[in-house]
């Protein structure tokens, strides 16, 4: 079978606090690996040539901190260029970033949520756009977490799929945010789940979460990976196919060991999967 997806398996996000660990991984522990540009982009000298030594062994993807997608203010794009140098660089297989702002004159250092509006799906698919003609290649969205909907005209379904639609771009799925999302705002996970279109998603995320309440959750990384959103994938791998996904866990970080565990389950799940599926959606 011919994989059109721009990585296989079962990947971690790299740390700089964690080289020592990540030095003895190798293929047969993690398929690619993931990190923000942001941290990366501003470094040369040692830190320049750790990371060169890391992309000769594994295939990387790069997911955005800072882009502010949906910013009222103008497109960053000196940083889109040195993000499209970045990936020619280092042969980096994806760039995706969160469908929300950060920014409006100044860094707010959260990731706020795009009104679910007609307007804003036209102004923000515009805007990824520009930023596909500067890279070369098709962005990958990611849906995220959010509190509250201000100024809502649609549903978030609605809205994701139409800026997704329009702009032509990729969906980096985050399995995690996803169940989050429908928890605290109150619908069915698989609804929204089995109305993505196949043929757009890229790469996922998995993560953990904080149990606030019942009927609140928050999306931390910060602990293992819920039975409900493992649960979830299972349904995505069932439904999609099996597709790259990537464990993510940003605070709380445990031993390598325990990072594995999780990163192993992953790949349980889509060897249990990839046997009962022939279908890999094309990226274009």
């Amino acid at each position: 079978m011919i994989c059109l997806y721009p990585v296989t398996g079962a990947g971690l996000g790299l740390r700089r606090d964690f080289m020592r660990e990540f030095e003895a991984l190798d293929a047969s522990s993690v398929d690619f690996m993931e990190v923000a540009p942001e941290n990366w982009l501003p470094f040369g000298g040692h830190l320049e040539q750790v990371f060169a030594q890391y992309a000769e062994r594994f295939p990387f993807v790069i997911h955005g901190l800072s882009l502010s997608i949906g910013s009222p203010s103008p497109l960053d794009t000196a940083f889109v260029k040195e993000v499209a140098e970045f990936i020619k660089k280092y042969n980096i297989r994806c760039y995706s970033e969160h469908l929300s702002y950060c920014s409006d004159d100044g860094h707010m250092y959260d990731l706020m949520p795009i009104p679910f509006t007609e307007e804003a799906v036209h102004y923000v698919a515009d805007r990824i756009k520009q930023v596909q003609d500067i890279i070369g290649q098709r962005l990958a969205m990611e849906n995220v977490s959010y509190y509250a909907a201000p100024g809502q005209e649609m549903s978030e379904l609605e809205f994701f799929k139409a800026v997704v639609e329009e702009a032509d771009c990729d969906i980096l799925l985050d399995i995690n945010n996803i169940y989050v999302n429908s928890i605290n705002h109150r619908y069915d996970p698989k609804d929204f789940l089995l109305a993505l279109p196949k043929d757009r998603v890229a790469y996922s995320h998995i993560a953990g979460h904080y149990d606030e309440a019942d009927d609140l959750k928050v999306d931390t990384h910060g602990a293992d990976v819920k039975d409900d959103v493992w649960s979830l994938l299972e349904t995505a791998y069932d439904h999609f196919g099996v597709f790259p996904t990537l464990l993510e866990r940003d605070f709380n970080i445990p031993a390598m060991p325990q990072l594995l565990a999780e990163v192993d389950k992953i790949k349980e799940l889509q060897n249990k999967y990839s046997t009962n599926h022939n279908h890999q959606p094309a990226i274009a």
